[in-house]
């Protein structure tokens, strides 16, 4: 799965997912784009998934139709050691997760 780690995430956060092809908004070069844009952008760029900690997201953002996931991690910030708590829970969602679907964890 190509996974893209939104810019409020931490960079270190795409070592957690190894068997999967990851990156981070400013690595993919969408920095500074706002997030209708940058669903669109990530799609074109063939990502399967985002992954934020953004929970307005889900309500500023229509996904159907689209060809892209959103996985919304509900931690207690968005340090990298609050996020490391929840990866496991990330991993199990990545196996169901589908097109145009927001799943939050956590």
């Amino acid at each position: 799965m190509k996974i893209l780690l939104d810019e409020c995430v931490p960079k270190d956060l795409q070592q957690s997912f190894p068997n999967h092809s990851c990156s981070t908004v400013p690595k993919a070069g969408l920095a500074g784009k706002k997030n209708g844009e940058l669903l669109k952008l990530a799609e074109q760029a063939g990502f399967d998934l985002i992954i934020t900690v953004d929970q307005g997201l889900r309500y500023q953002q229509n996904l159907t139709g689209r060809k892209l996931a959103v996985l919304i991690v509900m931690a207690k910030s968005n340090k990298l050691a609050d996020l490391l708590s929840h990866v496991q829970a990330c991993m199990e969602a990545l196996r169901s997760i589908r097109p145009g679907e927001v799943v939050l964890v956590g």
